[in-house]
């Protein structure tokens, strides 16, 4: 069972990627701030995590420069989520280490797709 983590501060967003990757048997774990998702992350060992730009106490940029820059975590695949749709917001996702960078409101077909991307590859 693969596991995935989402980070974000909008607890409607947790909720309905939660309930769509968990109808695809995906096992999730939520954080509601980065202190918190970097937490978990370190804790759980993800397969994937889903991660919001802008939240309390520590943001998403940070997050994955922390985890991409430890050789223990860099092979976690990122996903960055935020309403942020600026170029130079996704140069920054993209310097940070983010693996992709999906812009709200999105569609949760495309981020399940890109989801399995990652995930299902070993399959």
């Amino acid at each position: 069972m693969k596991k995935i983590l989402i980070a974000d501060d909008e607890q409607d967003i947790v909720e309905s990627l939660k309930f769509v990757l968990e109808g695809c048997g995906y096992t999730c774990y939520c954080a509601y701030n980065g202190e918190d998702g970097l937490k978990m992350a370190r804790e759980i060992m993800p397969d994937l995590i889903i991660l919001d730009v802008m939240m309390p106490r520590i943001n998403g940029y940070k997050i994955s420069r922390l985890l991409k820059f430890d050789k223990k975590y860099k092979n976690i695949p990122i996903l960055m989520i935020t309403a942020r749709s600026q170029e130079e917001d996704k140069l920054i996702g993209e310097e940070t280490g983010a693996d992709e960078y999906i812009t709200k409101p999105f569609d949760l077909d495309k981020v399940l797709d890109t989801v399995k991307k990652y995930l299902d590859k070993d399959a």
